[in-house]
């Protein structure tokens, strides 16, 4: 029996980060670089967070993280793959977010996505995800993916992974 495998999407699989400084730029004319932005919640680094997330194509249009195709794939044949995302908050995502699975990842079935309110039900061995909230209740093995607004927090019951590389050299 194949293990189930957690992954998320926002900042794991599709790369938020770019998208709200592109925006960011386009509203206030700041140009933002990604390492300025270390330490700060999204809200902090980019005061119009709010506002993009509601707005449609906000979720459709983002960028795929580097390297997460091949690595999706590989742990897609190797894992019971879910794609698990948080999206009630923001309902212009839950369309959004199953057009852009279904055009980045067409492997992927729409049995394996799940798009939910919170992930405090989810279970499985292995989940990756950016923010420790969704971590914290996960009983599996924990894995945070990097992203500014979590590379200073230091908590032993994550594994950090940098890179879908790297996440393919453990996995």
């Amino acid at each position: 029996m194949k293990k189930r495998i957690i992954v998320d999407m926002d900042g794991v699989m599709s790369d938020l980060y770019h998208q709200l400084i592109a925006l960011e730029k386009r509203d206030s004319g700041k140009e933002l670089n990604v390492a300025d932005l270390i330490g700060l919640t999204e809200l902090e680094a980019f005061p119009n967070c709010k506002t993009h997330v509601h707005e449609p194509g906000f979720f459709r249009t983002a960028r795929l993280m580097e390297g997460s195709y091949e690595a999706i794939k590989y742990l897609n044949e190797k894992y019971e793959l879910y794609v698990v995302s948080a999206g009630m908050e923001f309902p212009n995502s839950l369309r959004e977010k199953y057009d852009w699975l279904a055009e980045h990842f067409p492997f992927i079935t729409w049995e394996q996505i799940v798009l939910c309110g919170s992930k405090k039900i989810i279970s499985g061995d292995i989940m990756i995800d950016d923010y420790p909230k969704n971590l914290n209740h996960f009983q599996g093995e924990k894995f945070i993916f990097t992203q500014p607004h979590n590379q200073l927090l230091e908590n032993e019951e994550y594994k950090r992974v940098n890179s879908w590389a790297e996440i393919m050299n453990i996995l």
